[in-house]
Order: structure tokens, then C-alpha cells, then sequence
């Protein structure tokens, strides 16, 4: 399984940015994904998940100004960030927890839960 991340950037305070990313592989089910970020210096923070029946949580940090959502057929969770100050400086890692499918060839299916981490994309706002 691999998760792609994709967007970040850099913009100027107020601005908006989204970032979107892709579990790929033998996923039989996504029982969540979301959003981490850490700032330099920082540890690793959640910044909004949301569940595959559409239940989310959203930091304190950012509620209002961000917004989550999942496409269970196309195994994406994109977030859409609003209203960016400077403090939103930070990596964002992409995070999910999925049943994979280890064993098909049989009568029963055979899976496994994990929890996967994309790779950082950088997010940079500037006053």
C-alpha cells in the first residue's frame, strides 16, 4: 500500500491551499484518513481525519477554516485550508488506517488492519 500525496505549496497569509492524497494497492477497506503536520521544532499534530462513514475530526487549530472529505471508490481524502496564517507552517503527512488483503486465493478472505504514512509535502505561509 502506498499513499501519494499531492498540493502544499506556498501562499501569503489568508490564502488557500489544498492538498489530496491516494492509498493505492490491495486496500479491501479504509476505516480512516487524514491530515498530520509538523512544524520544525514540533511534534506531529493531527490537523483533520475523517472516518469511511463520513465522521470527522478537526483540530481546534484549524476548525472552520478546514475542511475534509473521503471518496471511498477513488481511495482519496483531500482537504481543502482556508483562511492560512503562519503558524500553518509545517509538513503535512498523509495518514491512514486500512484493512489490506493479504490472502484471496482462498475460500476466505485473509486481511489485516495497519495504519500507512505518505510522504511529507510542505506548507508554507507567509505574513
Amino acid at each position: 500500500v502506498q499513499l501519494q500525496a499531492s498540493g502544499g505549496g506556498s501562499v501569503q497569509a489568508g490564502g488557500s491551499l489544498s492538498l489530496s492524497c491516494v492509498a493505492s494497492g490491495r486496500i479491501l477497506n479504509i476505516l480512516h484518513m487524514g491530515w498530520y503536520r509538523q512544524a520544525p521544532g514540533k511534534q506531529r499534530e493531527l490537523v483533520a481525519s475523517v472516518t469511511d462513514k463520513g465522521s470527522t475530526n478537526i483540530a481546534d487549530s484549524v476548525k472552520g477554516r478546514v475542511t475534509i472529505s473521503l471518496d471511498n471508490v477513488k481511495n482519496t481524502v483531500s482537504v481543502q485550508m482556508n483562511g492560512l496564517k503562519p503558524e500553518d507552517t509545517a509538513v503535512y503527512y498523509c495518514n491512514a488506517e486500512l484493512y489490506v488483503i493479504e490472502d484471496d486465493s482462498g475460500s476466505d478472505l485473509q486481511y489485516y488492519g495497519m495504519e500507512f504514512w505518505g510522504q511529507g509535502t510542505q506548507v508554507t505561509v507567509s505574513s
